[in-house]
């Protein structure tokens, strides 16, 4: 009888912490204490998603003279 060939869902990754190989409990980390690492910098303000300051600026200057209501209401 010819074995069946079993595929992986996803590929293996290593960890983003240490680099050894994941495991499913913790994916996508190797155990809970790189889980808890990484949590812990996110809490910490290590990890930032960054912003541009030109986008918010331009958004800003566009409803600075609007007037209180149409602030709500303009998209």
């Amino acid at each position: 009888m010819a074995e069946a060939v079993v595929t992986p869902l996803r590929p293996k990754r290593p960890c983003p912490e240490c680099g050894r190989a994941s495991q499913r409990a913790t994916f996508p980390f190797c155990s809970p204490r790189c889980k808890d690492v990484d949590l812990n910098r996110w809490l910490s303000g290590a990890y930032a998603i960054p912003v541009r300051d030109d986008e918010d600026d331009q958004e800003n200057q566009g409803l600075a003279g609007a007037e209180p209501d149409e602030r709500l209401t303009r998209p």
